[in-house]
């Protein structure tokens, strides 16, 4: 199968995050993950809607995003809350470190899915949003969709 006719399949999407964040860029990261924790995304049960990245050591951890416990496991069965560790390459991973230094940028993440066999995460860098910054966001969107609106309808 070549690389671009890799099934892409979302498991969790982060929804939120666009609204509560700028993202200025994004990165695909491979997830380590245990076969309890891929069978229960398999079945798709996974959630990012409170997760966050976190720098440990260098590496890059999910931290919080939950992974339903799968029950055929048994005592196999993984922590649906645990710190599961990124995979980028080196120079990803020291840009990202170095932009979060900067005041106001974070590690978010935005789309949990499989491409191929493979679980992957999108994360974006991103920059909170005022008050005022999601207001005008949601206007500037309203206002595209109607006039879309009104151009189909012409």
């Amino acid at each position: 199968m070549s690389k671009s006719a890799e099934a892409v399949r979302v498991i969790a999407e982060n929804r939120k995050a666009r609204h509560e964040y700028d993202i200025q860029d994004r990165f695909e990261a491979g997830l380590v993950l245990v076969g309890s924790e891929v069978k229960s995304l398999r079945s798709g049960k996974g959630n990012i809607a409170e997760a966050f990245v976190k720098f440990i050591r260098d590496e890059a951890y999910l931290v919080d995003a939950h992974i339903a416990i799968y029950p055929q496991a048994h005592q196999f069965n993984h922590e649906p809350r645990r710190a599961r560790k990124l995979l980028l390459k080196r120079g990803e991973l020291d840009k990202l470190a170095d932009k979060v230094q900067q005041k106001g940028l974070t590690i978010v993440p935005l789309k949990l899915f499989f491409k191929g066999a493979w679980v992957k995460l999108e994360v974006g860098l991103a920059r909170g949003r005022k008050l005022h910054d999601k207001r005008h966001a949601l206007k500037a969107r309203q206002d595209k969709r109607d006039m879309d609106r009104a151009l189909k309808q012409r």
